[in-house]
């Protein structure tokens, strides 16, 4: 398990019609503001101001095609190459992460070969790197150096 300490919050927040948006500063979009968009938001701001990972090189829920069947993956992290790197399912924090959530991002890895994996609910959080066929749980995040 990971432990994230994520970056105090700086994000724009307004009330419509008595719901809360945020601002997504990749998607350059007003979103309802759901408890998973508040984890994905703070999972961004945490690879850019925490591990500072290039903002210009994180995508935020994309179209894939999994199996015929339009998918959206939650955040991908491209390399300075621009090839895939890493891949990260959020999920609100009452969410319990367990193998059905794993299933899910690795059926997105099928579509997005990556070579990092993550999991998180901003609470609790598992890292995976690809290693040949397997995949090794780690205890930490890469370093940018892709």
């Amino acid at each position: 398990m990971v432990s994230l300490q994520f970056p105090t919050p700086e994000f724009e927040i307004e009330r419509r019609g008595g719901k809360p948006y945020i601002f997504d500063s990749i998607r350059k979009a007003w979103l309802l503001l759901t408890p998973e968009e508040w984890v994905r938001q703070n999972m961004v701001a945490y690879l850019v101001k925490t591990l500072r990972y290039p903002k210009q090189l994180v995508a935020v829920e994309r179209e894939i095609l999994v199996n015929n069947l339009k998918k959206r993956f939650d955040i991908l992290v491209y390399d300075s190459n621009h090839q895939p790197w890493m891949l990260i399912e959020c999920k609100e924090e009452k969410i319990q992460l367990s193998e059905d959530v794993l299933q899910q991002l690795l059926r997105y890895h099928i579509a997005v070969p990556v070579s990092w994996l993550v999991i998180t609910t901003g609470v609790e959080t598992l890292v995976w790197k690809k290693e040949n066929a397997s995949l090794v749980l780690t205890e930490s995040f890469p370093d940018w150096n892709a």
